[in-house]
């Protein structure tokens, strides 16, 4: 029993079967639904389409030979078009998944790949979709045997991860020689060792003093309402604060959890319980929801009782997407599983 989520053409997949976005009428359309096409004989599976399956509803799979891929079966998943998501989208996308993996079982498929279905041209939500996707495979692994992929293969996601591959490779190497300098040593170089305050004289004494007087008073003048504001919820619990931090930074709590990819029921437990404590990994996804920046989500964490942890590999990559503001949690996922650590959507 296996669920990963990859980065790769779902093409090129080796396994016995792959997923296809299709449309309602034997049309081809755009993204996924063209690239199978062309990968297994553009004419070939048209004709077949066309000629032995003809209309298929909306929420409903059928399944077709490989014909050229390596994968022995296409099943073709009639793709919702996201309108609102009021209009039946979120169930017509579970049934899509439910009927390709009951296909997959029928056809004693024992590995299947599929793409994030109609979040492509078909406009639905990206990080909904991805919850959608890990709540239905997930499911449906509890009582079956399969091996999942979940391929992830867009313009977007693909330059992302060539670009933060080998800056997340720089940023664990050098947090982790850091900390292991830190424990060997006690210090990194002099100005480590220095204590904060003697830093802070020596910043300081560097800057003529008008422009301090005058850095000074912007500061006070900018930041001293919200330093108050913030000094008024010192005491809150995990709960308060990132309830405040929604509303200081003006999201909807929807939007928040969305984006976290976390399951709406756990939200609303932490909404409505001020002493509700999270799992880490759930904090860790909510600080990305709501897009906090370091500081902030240090912060959050310290309120449940966690640290992000210089010695813990993903608590370092959680930090390198906060730091420098990437709230993609999907991306994020990729990059665990790429770093050979356990990942949290699968």
């Amino acid at each position: 029993m296996a669920f990963k989520i990859i980065r790769n053409d779902i093409t090129k997949m080796n396994t016995e079967a792959i997923v296809n976005t299709a449309n309602d009428h034997p049309t081809v359309g755009t993204g996924c639904d063209s690239a199978v096409y062309k990968a297994a004989g553009y004419d070939e599976l048209l004709a077949y389409r066309t000629e032995k399956i003809g209309f298929v509803p909306e929420g409903d799979a059928f399944i077709t030979p490989g014909f050229n891929l390596q994968a022995k079966y296409i099943i073709h998943a009639v793709s919702p078009l996201y309108i609102d998501g009021n209009d039946g989208e979120e169930d017509k996308l579970r049934s899509c998944y439910r009927k390709s993996l009951q296909l997959a079982k029928e056809n004693d498929i024992k590995s299947i790949a599929f793409p994030l279905i109609s979040t492509g041209s078909f406009g639905y939500p990206k990080e909904e979709g991805m919850r959608i996707a890990a709540d239905e495979i997930n499911a449906f692994l509890l009582d079956n045997e399969m091996e999942i992929y979940l391929v992830v293969f867009d313009d977007k996601s693909k330059s992302l991860g060539e670009r933060l591959y080998p800056e997340i490779e720089e940023y664990i190497d050098r947090n982790y020689v850091e900390e292991k300098h830190r424990e060997e040593y006690g210090f990194i170089d002099s100005a480590d060792a220095m204590p904060p305050m003697a830093m802070a004289s020596m910043a300081r004494a560097a800057v003529p003093d008008e422009l301090c007087e005058d850095t000074a008073g912007f500061f006070e003048e900018e930041h001293e309402s919200r330093l108050e504001e913030r000094m008024k919820h010192i005491s809150d619990t995990f709960s308060q604060y990132l309830m405040y931090l929604i509303q200081d930074k003006k999201m909807e709590n929807a939007e928040v959890y969305r984006r976290a990819i976390v399951d709406k029921k756990i939200f609303s437990k932490i909404k409505n319980n001020k002493d509700y404590h999270p799992q880490k990994l759930t904090a860790l996804c909510l600080c990305v929801g709501a897009k906090l920046n370091l500081d902030e989500s240090k912060d959050l964490l310290a309120r449940a009782g966690y640290a992000l942890s210089p010695c813990d590999k993903t608590d370092i990559i959680f930090s390198y997407f906060i730091e420098n503001a990437i709230y993609d949690m999907i991306e994020l996922d990729i990059q665990l599983e790429e770093h050979g650590l356990p990942c949290i959507i699968s």
